[in-house]
């Protein structure tokens, strides 16, 4: 087994000891009572931290981008206008998959290390008078810079608008101090 190495990238990460040693026994099948149950309480789990009761959890077993056009194919039409806000290389990805699905894509990008100017924001979701703008994509903590939009503003500006918001909150799920209340907005959102 090689030696540790310290990684300062988004993924894979290091692994602790103990959890290698349990990847290193027999796997158990996924159509057992015992699978069943740790995905039971995987999903219990992150119904706590979405502060969520009624509304189902997906496990999705990809990469984040697979997530991301899991979202887009998901909730989009060929055609259907989106705002993709963009802070970095992951922002553009949100684009670049609506793309691919027919979006009408608009991007509203700054440089990368910025963030969303929310009064730029808010005047483009303004000048949406007819409401053609169905979905606006975000990410909320940028990887490649380490810039953290203001999601819950943003939420609350798209929510007023009423286009859906679909947020790549892979790097500040759990890990950022206002997820929690990001996590609220984003649940009312779409209450």
């Amino acid at each position: 087994m090689q030696d540790k190495s310290f990684l300062m990238i988004p993924g894979p990460t290091p692994v602790p000891e103990s959890v290698l040693l349990e990847l290193a026994k027999h796997p158990i099948g996924h159509r057992t009572e015992e699978f069943s149950k740790i995905l039971l309480g995987c999903t219990e789990d992150l119904k706590y931290v979405g502060k969520t009761k009624e509304s189902d959890v997906f496990i999705i077993t990809g990469s984040g981008t697979s997530a991301m056009e899991s979202a887009i194919a998901s909730f989009i039409s060929p055609s259907d206008k989106i705002l993709s806000l963009v802070i970095g290389v992951f922002g553009a990805r949100f684009a670049e998959i609506a793309n691919i699905y027919g979006a009408s894509v608009e991007k509203m990008e700054v440089a990368p290390g910025n963030i969303i100017d929310l009064h730029i924001l808010e005047k483009r979701l303004k000048e949406d008078k007819n409401k053609e703008i169905k979905v606006v994509t975000v990410t909320h903590s940028e990887t490649s810079t380490g810039a953290a939009n203001d999601l819950e503003n943003i939420a609350k500006l798209v929510k007023h608008h009423g286009a859906l918001l679909i947020v790549d909150a892979v790097t500040s799920l759990c890990c950022m101090k206002k997820h929690l209340t990001v996590l609220k907005v984003l649940l009312l959102h779409l209450i």
